[in-house]
């Protein structure tokens, strides 16, 4: 069996603590490789090895760090191929969404090579007699991120790219179930020009983490995962004086108006709700149709495309919708969350529950669950199931269906399909959600824009990707200077000290 492996100091080293965990193929239930989990001692002197790079990685001209990059992406659109296969056999998504989660990491990383111009200073010529003033953006230092198991890739590129790009160095612990594709990227990355010790892949459990929120050295720590986790490793880091950015979980809702075009709308909650295994965190989980005959069409329209999405291992190809989850407990949390929903009331239109893949029994698959008439009552409606079930809650107006969203907790997409223009621009001005989508399914913004949501969906201040992240990975230093060699009191020229 495979044993994997730490990325320190610009090579694979071995584990030290003697604890491992199982690298599981969640299309089988087999375990296909053993990981270490790190001990203190080992954060402490990857930390350490990391802030003397640092030293130079940070003096580095940004164009030579920006060139880094330029390179970096052109090994990853080599290595597409191989990173997608490498993040299925892991995660369990299909080879296609394993290729979209790396082209939108890719994307941020493309960013980067622009990230001179992200850290320019401002400059004021004359603010007084002889006075000049000038802003400067400065990296942190040493800075670690905490990624989750559904995007191996997209999400250590997000972090990654605009921290070293600024100058820091990096300490990535990835999702212990996943930690294959980060480690591949670390390599590609020195291959590209990184000094050995600039990103650390370190392998780990709680233990690291909580080595990593504690290390003095550690200046930022970036987190995705859930809303119970971002909160604690946010008020830990910050505790410990630590900048911090932690994008916790979500239910996002996309309202559906009298006058959409219901096949599209339909076509997109397919998609939006069920892509992925239903595993990420802008999927789209709630459908709020506005009015009984929106309700019922949109019903009639979802039932046979729900019912005809192929379930199977990323093996199958391209004729597969979506994978497995990523544990046996998610699968059974899933299936109990499905049961709860029957038990409250709801109505169970397409059933997942039972699905049963031939030659594959001891996988984690979960098949495709739609119910209508839910309420807000039910935890099929409160708690983030992060799996292939579609909830219908029926509203009777647009004021309805905007408290709906803007009651709920979490605030990180929302969508809306309609045909009116001031519908539109009235909910994305009104609701109290961090990313909207106007007849668009799930609203993730380019990468020259930023990510991020809002109430329990994220804590910190600064976003992820764009401009926010450079502004949360550097300080701002400004500098305020006068000569006084041609200046005399009041601000008069002095001729004679030119001579």
């Amino acid at each position: 069996m495979q044993e994997l492996s730490h990325f320190i100091n610009g090579e694979h080293v071995p584990g030290a603590s003697g604890r491992f965990a199982d690298v599981m193929n969640p299309a089988t239930g087999e375990v296909q490789a053993k990981v270490p989990l790190a001990s203190v001692a080992e954060i402490d002197a990857a930390v350490a090895k990391a802030a003397e790079v640092q030293k130079v990685w940070g003096a580095t001209n940004p164009q030579k760090r920006a060139r880094v990059m330029m390179k970096f992406g052109q090994l990853i659109n080599q290595h597409m191929d191989e990173l997608a296969e490498m993040l299925s056999r892991e995660h369990g998504k299909t080879i296609p969404d394993a290729k979209g989660d790396v082209q939108r990491g890719l994307e941020v990383i493309e960013v980067c090579m622009g990230a001179p111009h992200m850290l320019k200073g401002e400059f004021t010529d004359s603010g007084g007699p002889g006075i000049d003033l000038h802003s400067m953006r400065q990296p942190l230092g040493v800075v670690a991120a905490i990624t989750p198991f559904n995007f191996p890739a997209m999400i250590p590129l997000w972090k990654m790219g605009p921290a070293l790009s600024a100058g820091n160095t990096m300490i990535l612990k990835p999702s212990e179930r996943v930690p294959s594709t980060a480690l591949r990227l670390a390599e590609l990355l020195k291959e590209a020009g990184l000094p050995d010790g600039a990103l650390q892949v370190i392998n780990g459990d709680k233990e690291a983490v909580d080595a990593l929120l504690d290390n003095e050295t550690i200046q930022a720590v970036g987190f995705v995962g859930s809303t119970p986790i971002a909160q604690y490793i946010y008020s830990r880091a910050t505790a410990n004086g630590k900048r911090a950015q932690c994008f916790g979980g979500a239910k996002n809702h996309m309202v559906i108006m009298p006058d959409a075009d219901l096949d599209k709308a339909a076509d997109a909650l397919v998609g939006a709700g069920f892509g992925a295994a239903g595993e990420r965190c802008m999927a789209i989980s709630v459908a709020v149709p506005v009015g009984k005959e929106t309700a019922d069409g949109l019903r009639d329209r979802l039932i046979p495309r729900i019912e005809a999405l192929k379930i199977g291992p990323y093996t199958s190809g391209d004729d597969v919708d979506f994978g497995p989850v990523i544990t046996a407990a998610s699968q059974a949390r899933i299936n109990g969350l499905v049961e709860s929903g029957v038990d409250q009331g709801a109505n169970l239109i397409v059933d997942g529950r039972d699905f049963k893949l031939q030659g594959y029994e001891n996988g984690y698959f979960v098949g495709a669950s739609y119910f209508d008439d839910v309420t807000p009552d039910m935890d099929i409606y409160k708690e983030e199931i992060f799996g292939p079930v579609l909830c219908q809650v029926r509203v009777d107006d647009y004021e309805e269906a905007l408290k709906l969203v803007m009651d709920n907790e979490y605030g990180n997409g929302t969508a809306i399909y309609t045909a009116d223009g001031d519908t539109a621009r009235d909910y994305a001005n009104r609701v109290n959600v961090g990313m909207v989508g106007i007849n668009f399914p799930i609203p993730v913004p380019l990468s020259y824009h930023t990510f991020g949501g809002w109430k329990k969906s994220a804590f910190g201040d600064l976003n992820q990707y764009g401009p926010d992240a450079f502004r949360f990975y550097t300080r701002t230093k400004t500098v305020t200077s006068r000569w006084f060699s041609g200046i005399k009191e009041g601000g008069e020229f002095n001729f004679k000290a030119m001579d």
